[in-house]
């Protein structure tokens, strides 16, 4: 199998699509619906790769990245930002702060995988 693919989301539409991408590449994708399930997933878990939407439950996928770069035994796995925001200047509002890579949706297969290597492979 390969890399593990921790996917932060509330809408089991959006799930579906991303994991139909990604299980055609041969990932594993494992799902929370919210940013505490996710921290507690991301743990237990330890994905390569973490896939947050921003519009989150709970807490939300900025506050999710940063407790995630912020603890030690999960800074290192890359963080995704995959979202609806797509106002003037919130893509480089969040690779500023606590994201790795940054993709609006719609989910759009090509940009998706490429994204998804190039983080895998250390940006």
């Amino acid at each position: 199998m390969g890399a593990k693919i921790l996917y932060i989301e509330d809408n089991p539409h959006h799930i579906e699509i991303v994991r139909r991408i990604v299980d055609r590449e041969g990932y594993e994708l494992v799902a929370a619906a919210d940013g505490l399930q996710g921290l507690e997933m991301a743990a237990a878990e330890q994905p390569d790769i973490i896939i947050a939407d921003i519009n989150l439950p709970g807490i939300n996928g900025v506050e999710v990245a940063q407790r995630i770069k912020d603890t030690p035994e999960l800074a290192h796995i890359p963080v995704l930002a995959l979202t609806t925001n797509t106002m003037h200047g919130d893509r480089e509002q969040y690779l500023q702060s606590y994201f790795d890579g940054y993709i609006a949706k719609p989910i759009i297969r090509h940009e998706l995988l490429t994204t998804l290597r190039r983080l895998l492979n250390n940006g």
